[in-house]
């Protein structure tokens, strides 16, 4: 049965131009490369604002920094007033507005690829839009990318991707900026992001942004991927849900809870942060129903454009929705990397595709899945929580080192008609501590991420 978790509608474009003159030819899946493919260092670049001087350094237009523990954004004194007209319910209103831009970051690796994820509090009447520039290695500019409108809830507007958005150099897919003819050897090479923060006129209310950043990287196009050696045997104890029991449950949230993989991931790891939704905040879902803040985790990370729970900023940004929690997407070179992570107590949420037959164990295909990795076994086999399981107690799974580390990290693959589809490159989430400890910082620092 193949898991539709998460829809093969995100193409790495690099790959994705690559197989489309590849597919009419394409042999077997048995003739992929076996011999891996030696990656270049350096192949991902992550830049935030997260401090006071970060707020203070970029351009605002009727908004402001705040100090204290966790700095942030907030609206200060409206730069003017716009209508909105939400294309998921028809429905115009009118919203004041405040703007900040970034200052100009310059990625360490030029980049055919770049994920924007953010940190944020939306109170009711209140929401946000992040938007993407960018000048390409010719000097030239991108238009401004929305890469997001978003809230923390679904009474005001729908939160949602915009899709149709290209200079016929650069698209956006869903959530990732994509070069569109990687081969030709154009790139990224720096970027801003513009945040507007929206709320009711006349009123008080203001979003709150704690983090804002970016993700950009050059992954090569690869079947294979370098062998990493095991130097880690623990598990982080983290609760196991399935995805599956919510087979049926609440289908207007991506056709109901087989394909819930990815808020099932994100709700497993904010549990183990011992952050968890409140009675009132579950009253809206079936009592009847087990695991009711899995069906809240499904509605509150859905993308009415992509119509799915799989935006990967919008579950960092549900994750950062609990208290004095921060989360972020990016990509992570090796399992050495995730070995790193689960050493400080931090678990990820990795993204693949693969057939049944090169994941031995899992007893089924996808286009696209979610799974949280938890730790790795003496041999350093990778011990997962795959919530493509048939029920809580079967969500705990231990996989091939050799076969996860290649399904994750590589680029592309065959799919079982023999045509060259993408994978996802070692596409993660991390959820972690607003205020992390020093273990914790320096593994974060370790993979890249501050």
């Amino acid at each position: 049965m193949t898991r539709a978790s998460e829809p093969s509608r995100r193409s790495i474009l690099a790959v994705a131009v690559a197989a489309a003159a590849a597919s009419a030819t394409a042999p077997a899946a048995a003739a992929t490369p076996a011999r891996p493919v030696k990656a270049p260092a350096g192949l991902v670049d992550n830049h935030a604002w997260t401090s006071y001087a970060d707020w203070r350094r970029g351009t605002a237009h009727g908004t402001r920094a705040v100090a204290g523990a966790r700095p942030g954004l907030v609206i200060a004194r409206p730069e003017g007033r716009v209508d909105y007209r939400d294309p998921h319910t028809g429905k115009t209103a009118a919203w004041e507005y405040a703007t900040w831009t970034s200052p100009v970051h310059r990625l360490g690796v030029p980049a055919t690829e770049v994920i924007a994820s953010w940190n944020a509090r939306t109170p009711a009447g209140t929401w946000l839009q992040v938007e993407l520039m960018g000048t390409y290695s010719d000097g030239t500019d991108t238009p401004w990318y929305v890469m997001g409108r978003w809230a923390s809830g679904d009474e005001d507007i729908r939160r949602t991707s915009l899709d149709d958005q290209s200079d016929g150099r650069s698209s956006i897919w869903t959530d990732t900026f994509a070069i569109d003819d990687a081969a030709s050897g154009l790139r990224l090479v720096s970027y801003r992001l513009r945040l507007t923060l929206y709320r009711a006129p006349g009123g008080k209310a203001t979003p709150t942004v704690w983090r804002l950043g970016a993700m950009g990287s050059d992954i090569p196009d690869r079947f294979t991927v370098p062998a990493s050696t095991p130097g880690l045997a623990q598990e982080l104890r983290v609760p196991r849900y399935s995805q599956e029991i919510h087979a049926g449950q609440y289908p207007e949230y991506d056709n109901g809870g087989e394909a819930w993989c990815s808020p099932t991931s994100s709700q497993m790891i904010t549990e183990y942060w011992g952050r968890r939704p409140t009675a009132e905040q579950l009253a809206w879902i079936d009592p009847t129903y087990r695991d009711p803040q899995v069906c809240h985790a499904a509605r509150f990370t859905f993308d009415y454009q992509y119509d799915g729970c799989g935006n990967w900023p919008f579950n960092a940004a549900y994750a950062a929705t609990y208290k004095d929690l921060q989360g972020v997407v990016t990509r992570l070179g090796s399992l050495t990397d995730l070995e790193t992570l689960i050493a400080a107590g931090i678990p990820a949420i990795t993204s693949q595709s693969f057939l049944e037959t090169e994941l031995t164990g899992s007893g089924y295909g996808t286009s696209g899945h979610l799974m949280t990795v938890i730790g790795f076994t003496a041999d350093g086999d990778v011990i997962a929580n795959d919530p493509a399981s048939p029920s809580d107690d079967a969500v705990r799974r231990v996989y091939k080192r050799r076969e996860w580390e290649n399904i994750w990290l590589r680029t592309k693959r065959y799919n079982a008609s023999g045509r060259v589809v993408s994978g996802t490159g070692g596409v993660c989430y991390l959820y972690f501590p607003a205020h992390p400890s020093p273990r914790q910082r320096k593994a974060l620092a370790a993979v890249g991420v501050r």
